[in-house]
């Protein structure tokens, strides 16, 4: 599996996303520059968490506009693997990849701490190394991560099973406790929560870990299929 990762200005999680995907998961990952128009030979694309272009106007408003989306989005389109991170998934949302939007968290602060989840749908292309079910604790840091779908596009989201991770103890506002979903044909992922930063039992916990091991299984199972 080749993996990129994107860097806009602003972004402050790229190391750590290259870092987790290449040196701990083992899979071949490059930083890829937002000013970049191509993502080919890449099986999987990361979009990073941090301050996109400052944040300015709203969480990857301006990002959306960065030259490397064109072949993001073709990218997606034809099948391949995304992640977005935090900062990632605001993106992903306003670029139309994902459905809903991040607003502000319900008590306008910025949150950073260790928060619990549920793996509600193991079935995935980013979650299929988990068990059904299993209780994980990811990092969380972010002030709009409230994540919101008018009530329509909510129940679709549900009847098609897209959530993958829900909050525990929901520490944002965001309806349904959605921590992290997917679009409908599954092969784009956007969660608030950093597994990134959950790989290494130095780091305070591995439960991050089984996004990576997740995607690397999924991206070799295509491969055998194609073949």
């Amino acid at each position: 599996m080749k993996a990129a990762v994107l860097t806009f200005p602003g972004s402050n999680c790229d190391d750590d996303l290259l870092w987790a995907v290449k040196d701990i998961a083992g899979a071949d990952a490059e930083l890829v520059s937002a000013k970049s128009e191509s993502l080919d030979g890449f099986d999987l694309v990361l979009v990073p968490g941090g301050f996109s272009y400052g944040d300015y106007l709203r969480s990857g408003a301006i990002a959306k506009f960065a030259p490397i989306m064109t072949a993001l989005k073709q990218f997606a389109d034809n099948g391949g693997y995304v992640l977005g991170i935090c900062n990632g998934f605001q993106i992903l949302t306003e670029a139309g990849l994902l459905p809903g939007a991040l607003q502000w968290n319900t008590s306008l602060e910025f949150i950073c701490e260790p928060e619990p989840l549920k793996v509600v749908n193991n079935q995935t292309a980013f979650s299929n190394q988990y068990p059904e079910d299993q209780a994980i604790t990811l990092p969380i840091a972010h002030g709009e991560g409230n994540y919101y779908a008018d009530a329509d596009t909510l129940a679709e989201i549900e009847a098609n099973h897209q959530v993958v991770f829900r909050y525990a103890k929901n520490p944002n506002g965001s309806l349904n406790d959605i921590a992290g979903l997917t679009n409908k044909a599954g092969n784009v992922l956007g969660m608030m929560p950093h597994p990134e930063r959950a790989v290494e039992a130095l780091l305070g916990g591995t439960d991050g870990l089984g996004v990576f091991e997740s995607l690397i299984n999924a991206t070799k199972g295509a491969a055998h299929a194609a073949n």
